[in-house]
């Protein structure tokens, strides 16, 4: 990829993005842990993103987009959208660059994330999750301010930064048990994750994971075009999961790569989180345990070389402890 190819914009993601994106990402975070987890006399890889410094895997794609903006983009600032986790990644990095932030978040997202996203200096812009477009509000920002818009998913940059956490675990587990990664099953929202994954383990099955009313993704797929939240007010603890629809970029490469996955309910969630506080003893939030919660439930298989995204742990404490009491 030449010069010109990696600063543009329309361009797609492809695995070339995501190597630079892996080096530029090795150099400023250590690894996160890949931990087993026995269920079923079977061990799966969980890739423990809740211990970013952000508590999620957004930090990647953040730190790739906004370290590659010139000088006259960062004078301008940027903009992103996000429930939380994205907005927590951007306002990082922003501020470890000198770059203003501008977050457009659900008046609804959770406390935590509110108060994470404005103590790391972003400016925090809410709207209304059900009866707002965050998309056309960050549209009219940027045309007003020359900002930058920074979106969740929808970025060659985003998504190849996501994917740097497949080329971290493949390494990882090849160190473990001497073999490639044969399987992901991820989180999915927008999409982002999955379609970096995806490029950055060409090899590997993919397999995704949504709340149940949030299914858009495998809605998507399996009629072969984008298709919208069909109930922008289906109720879910899995905010981090709650995109209104999939962005052509990413759909241009799940429909190429995924090859199956699973809705999953809110108990099928709450027992995920259990697990994970229980034998890993990790913190992880209801959209951060949606992929272990679809191999819990059995609504996923595993092999003995899966790798289990748990991509976020920016829970509020009632949340968390609702959930593990259920």
């Amino acid at each position: 990829m030449t010069e010109q190819e990696l600063l543009d914009p329309t361009r797609s993601p492809r695995r070339e993005g995501v190597l630079r994106a892996a080096e530029k990402v090795a150099a400023l975070l250590p690894p996160t842990p890949l931990l087993p987890l026995e269920l079923d006399g079977r061990t799966i890889w969980c890739k423990a993103e809740v211990l970013q410094p952000v508590g999620a895997f957004k930090i990647r794609g953040a730190w790739h987009r906004l370290s590659d903006l010139d000088e006259a983009q960062r004078a301008c600032g940027v903009v992103g959208v996000s429930s939380g986790n994205h907005a927590q990644g951007v306002a990082w990095s922003a501020r470890r660059l000198g770059i203003a932030a501008t977050i457009i978040m659900p008046s609804n997202a959770p406390r935590a994330k509110l108060e994470a996203t404005r103590a790391l200096g972003a400016q925090v812009v809410l709207y209304d999750r059900a009866r707002e477009d965050r998309d056309a509000i960050a549209a009219q920002m940027t045309a007003q301010t020359g900002a930058t818009l920074v979106h969740a998913y929808g970025d060659p940059w985003i998504i190849e930064g996501q994917g740097t956490l497949a080329i971290e675990a493949a390494a990882q587990l090849r160190a473990r048990i001497g073999r490639e990664p044969d399987r992901f099953v991820t989180c999915c929202g927008g999409g982002g994750l999955t379609a970096g994954v995806a490029l950055a383990c060409p090899d590997a099955e993919i397999h995704i994971a949504e709340p149940e009313g949030w299914d858009d993704v495998l809605r998507s797929l399996a009629a072969g075009e984008i298709l919208p939240v069909a109930d922008m007010t289906y109720p879910t603890d899995c905010d981090a999961l709650q995109t209104p629809r999939t962005f052509p970029i990413n759909f241009a490469v799940l429909r190429e790569r995924v090859s199956g996955g699973a809705a999953v309910t809110r108990a099928d969630v709450a027992a995920a989180m259990r697990l994970a506080f229980e034998k890993l003893h990790l913190v992880v939030e209801p959209g951060g345990a949606a992929a272990l919660a679809a191999v819990l439930a059995g609504k996923v298989d595993a092999t003995d070389a899966t790798i289990v995204t748990l991509s976020g742990g920016n829970v509020d404490r009632e949340t968390f402890l609702r959930l593990l009491a259920d």
